[in-house]
């Protein structure tokens, strides 16, 4: 048995079995490529899914490690500040134009933290309600997975959280028509990632700030995927020219070390008082510091970099759906979120991309996801579609 072979065992006799997991084991990486332990080398179009903005083997990242590693100081909990906390608090209001952050560990955890932020704020008028969507999805917590609007998700875990409704995606009627005295938030996604890359319309975004304006409701964002220069903007609510009153954020946020953050915007910003909710590990040094590298690099380009890549990447996909019409509808995402839409199996061809060289992932029931790292080179889209190409063939 070869040393991959003996970690894939050693995982499955130990771990419990909660993931399909592909039979590879990582050893390095460098930019946007991942290497097995026995050298084979990957385009890495998944980003441990959409977490890993900066790549692997990041200067930066590394240079900040250290720079904690010095202190000593990993964790020191909410009893106290630690140097790093704040600073990553403020460049976060000062990018959002939020008031306020509460840091933790997920976007599940984030969403929570949204979720007990809505059912507060409402209680002041006996609301409680919450409006979700069909198809979304918001984490794997009881919370979370009550927002998430697809049963195979809650499946064998009822009874879930109650008060909580879905509607129709990009249908503001079907939000109208749930939106009675009792409801005290909107949860929405800029753009479903888990239902299958699916962007909102901006005429429903900017209705669903009107009507939740109009009815002293809060519009929350989930924008644990959507984030941090996915899209090509910072924040996704950016391409629609409104704010939410709340944001949730993860995933790249830590630089790949789990960080997430709840932001409150005015009228949300002093909704929980101490004592209210916490996280132990939230804010915690080193993925403080990994959060304000994360950042900075943002603010300095990375994102608009995402946008033109992004731009690459689309127009790859849809010549591929053209070319391939008898396994592919069309492609559809923002910046470098993007999804191809087939007409087969996406594991299928997730494996077959596999076994070349490629790391896709699926979204919803058939949607191919591509959500590499930002920093990945115009080659190595290049290369990636190339491969696509071939499987489809």
């Amino acid at each position: 048995m070869g040393k991959m072979e003996e970690i894939i065992a050693l995982g499955k006799d130990n771990i419990m079995n909660t993931y399909a997991q592909t039979p590879v084991v990582f050893d390095h990486g460098k930019g946007a490529h991942l290497y097995s332990v026995d050298g084979k080398c990957y385009i890495d179009c998944v980003a441990g899914i959409a977490v890993n903005a900066l790549g692997y083997g990041n200067e930066k990242i590394e240079k900040a490690v250290n720079e904690v590693l010095k202190d000593g100081i990993f964790h020191v909990s909410n009893l106290y500040y630690n140097k790093w906390a704040p600073k990553a608090a403020a460049k976060l209001n000062s990018l959002a134009g939020s008031k306020k952050v509460f840091f933790c560990n997920s976007g599940a955890e984030a969403n929570e933290a949204a979720l007990k932020i809505a059912r507060k704020y409402g209680s002041r008028t006996g609301r409680s309600r919450i409006i979700s969507f069909s198809h979304s999805f918001h984490g794997r917590t009881y919370g979370a997975m009550t927002l998430t609007g697809q049963e195979k998700y809650q499946k064998g875990f009822f009874p879930v959280v109650p008060d909580i409704s879905y509607a129709v995606y990009n249908d503001l009627d079907s939000v109208k028509a749930l939106a009675g005295d009792d409801v005290c938030a909107v949860f929405v996604e800029p753009v479903q990632g888990e239902g299958g890359i699916v962007p909102a319309e901006k005429d429903f975004l900017a209705g669903l700030r009107k009507l939740c304006d109009e009815k002293d409701m809060l519009l929350i964002f989930d924008c644990v995927q959507t984030g941090l220069g996915r899209t090509g903007k910072i924040f996704a609510f950016q391409h629609y020219d409104i704010k939410p009153d709340v944001m949730s954020l993860a995933k790249a946020l830590g630089g790949g070390l789990p960080f997430a953050a709840c932001l409150a915007f005015d009228k949300a910003a002093d909704v929980l008082c101490p004592g209210e909710h916490a996280s132990t590990f939230g804010g915690n040094a080193l993925s403080s510091a990994l959060c304000l590298v994360v950042l900075e690099e943002l603010e300095n380009g990375l994102a608009d970099e995402a946008a033109k890549k992004g731009m690459l990447l689309k127009k790859g996909l849809e010549e591929i759906a053209a070319k391939h019409p008898d396994k592919c509808l069309t492609a559809r995402g923002l910046g470098l979120m993007e999804g191809l839409v087939l007409k087969v199996p996406p594991k299928e061809v997730v494996s077959a991309c596999f076994e070349k060289g490629l790391l896709v992932c699926s979204a919803g029931y058939d949607v191919l996801r591509f959500v590499p790292p930002l920093v990945i080179s115009n080659e190595d889209i290049s290369k990636a579609l190339e491969i696509l190409d071939e499987v489809l063939s």
